[in-house]
C-alpha cells in the first residue's frame, strides 16, 4: 500500500546529538549545528540607504561530511516590525580532510556562488571561487563571508560583496543567537 507522507528514513540532525551522528570531517563545524536567529545591519552603495534586518539561518546534516544551509531574512523597521521579506538562499559547506571549505549557495534571485575557503577554530570564512548568473540576475562578481561562534549561544556573520560594478566591500553583518527548544 502507498503511503503518501511516509517518514523520512534519513532525517536531518540538528545538534551534535542526534541521530546521524556527524561525520568526523564535521568536527570543525559542528558547533554551527542548530538554528539562528538575530538582527544584522546592510548597506551597499546601489541600495538607497542603510538597512536593519532579521536573520534566520539553521545547519545540518544527515551523517554525510556536509551541512545543509538555510538563511532567510526579513527587512524591519524602528520598531523592530517586519517590513518585507529581504534575502534568502541555501545550499552545501562541503568538508574537507585538510580543514577547506567548499561552499554552493543559491538564491532564488538567480545567483548560484561557489565558494572556498576554511573552518579554523570556531571560525569559517570564504571567498568566491565562481559566480553563476541566471540571464535576468543581478550583476555579481564576487562575495566573502565570515561565520564565527563567539560561544556556544553566538553567532556572527559578515558578508563582503562585489556587485554591479562596484569593488568588493562591506555589505552586511549580523549576530545572531542559538534557539533552543
Amino acid at each position: 500500500m502507498f503511503d503518501p507522507a511516509p517518514e523520512h528514513p534519513y532525517p536531518d540532525a540538528h545538534h551534535p546529538e542526534a541521530t546521524p551522528a556527524p561525520h568526523a570531517l564535521l568536527a570543525p563545524v559542528v558547533g554551527f549545528l542548530g538554528t539562528w536567529y538575530g538582527r544584522g545591519e546592510g548597506g551597499y552603495p546601489t541600495i538607497d540607504g542603510d538597512f536593519t534586518y532579521a536573520q534566520e539561518v539553521t545547519f545540518t546534516h544527515d551523517g554525510r561530511p556536509f551541512l545543509r544551509y538555510e538563511a532567510r531574512a526579513w527587512l524591519i523597521g524602528e520598531d523592530g516590525a517586519p517590513l518585507r521579506p529581504s534575502a534568502r538562499e541555501s545550499g552545501w559547506w562541503r568538508l574537507q580532510p585538510d580543514g577547506r571549505v567548499e561552499a554552493l549557495i543559491t538564491q532564488p534571485t538567480g545567483i548560484a556562488e561557489i565558494a572556498v575557503g576554511a573552518a579554523s577554530g570556531k571560525t569559517v570564512e570564504f571567498a568566491t571561487h565562481q559566480v553563476a548568473l541566471t540571464p535576468t540576475a543581478k550583476e555579481v562578481d564576487a562575495t566573502r563571508r565570515r561565520y564565527e561562534l563567539t560561544d556556544d549561544t553566538t553567532l556572527t556573520f559578515a558578508h563582503d560583496l562585489a556587485a554591479v560594478g562596484r569593488p568588493l566591500q562591506h555589505h552586511l553583518t549580523a549576530v545572531l543567537r542559538r534557539r533552543t527548544g
